[in-house]
């Protein structure tokens, strides 16, 4: 939590005044005085670890190794700070001038270090913190997985970035909002609830109804077929879609340019009517990451249900 206004304007009165008037023993006025200057600046975020960071200032220098967060980072207006981004950080377009410093699994340490960054942004289960850590570089590691993460990262970035709400992240949300709920008004009545599964990765990886993307799924009316009770993005048999037999399949694994049926697979529904959506990389990229593009996924999957609809 940073210096509460109240808090930060009586440091600034009473240092001021005393800087002003010498009315306070030299050590005491001296502690005062840089007291009042900079606490202005000074900022303190707890991030998803539940580690506490304390910044004497807003980071100018920023490493990013989530392509979420690098995303989220530039939607608040804030690229310019970037001097990093890890391999797979492609959006915004100017980001992919930056050095690329390895994978959020796997960075380059030293890479990492020549940039002198302020502050490094990664997931929670990047192994790479406590290295970082001891070398002396701060870390602030946040991971969104629902739509109320992306609210509540942003905000946290927004902290850290030191930009007040009305300007930054909850009027950003508003509009991420506003633009889902938009997308899902604009289908037509007879898109609520089609059956869809949504398969992320071959294996079958699929998106559950407890993923991000599984809430966009509800809230555009329809029914997902991989219930919550079986985790956010689980490892199905393949049987299993066969059984649930939807009416709709989408498939956002960038990987895969045309949709490889699994055994059996022949006799589902989608598969006979041919109501399939294989999206290409680029909307892959939108489809399966929890950031500011969330209200673009919804538009992608709502043309989806409306053309395989019609």
């Amino acid at each position: 939590m940073r210096f509460s206004l109240v808090s930060l304007a009586l440091w600034e009165r009473v240092g001021v005044r005393a800087c002003s008037l010498g009315h306070h023993p030299a050590a005491s006025l001296l502690l005062l005085c840089l007291v009042a200057l900079t606490s202005a600046h000074a900022l303190q975020l707890t991030d998803d670890r539940g580690v506490s960071i304390t910044f004497a200032q807003s980071p100018q220098r920023i490493v990013s190794l989530l392509p979420s967060l690098t995303e989220s980072v530039c939607a608040l207006d804030q690229c310019e700070r970037l001097v990093g981004v890890d391999r797979y950080s492609n959006y915004p377009a100017s980001v992919r001038r930056l050095p690329v410093v390895g994978g959020g699994l796997d960075p380059n340490i030293e890479s990492i270090v020549a940039l002198k960054p302020d502050v490094v942004l990664l997931a929670t289960s990047s192994r790479a913190g406590l290295r970082l850590e001891s070398l002396g570089i701060k870390v602030v590691a946040l991971e969104p997985k629902s739509h109320a993460d992306v609210r509540r990262v942003l905000g946290k970035l927004g902290q850290l970035l030191d930009i007040p709400d009305e300007q930054g992240a909850e009027r950003l949300w508003r509009v991420i909002d506003t633009s889902v709920s938009a997308a899902a008004q604009s289908l037509p009545a007879k898109t609520r609830n089609m059956r869809v599964y949504f398969e992320v990765s071959r294996g079958p990886y699929a998106a559950g109804e407890s993923s991000f993307i599984g809430e966009t799924l509800t809230r555009l009316g329809v029914k997902n077929v991989v219930p919550a009770a079986l985790g956010p993005f689980p490892r199905l048999n393949p049987e299993f879609v066969v059984r649930a037999n939807p009416d709709v399949i989408m498939v956002g694994n960038r990987a895969m340019q045309a949709m490889v049926p699994y055994p059996g697979w022949s006799g589902i529904k989608a598969v006979r009517a041919q109501r399939i959506c294989v999206f290409s990389p680029e909307e892959s990229d939108v489809l399966v990451r929890p950031s500011p593009r969330m209200a673009e996924a919804a538009r992608i999957m709502a043309r989806c249900l409306e053309n395989k609809t019609r």
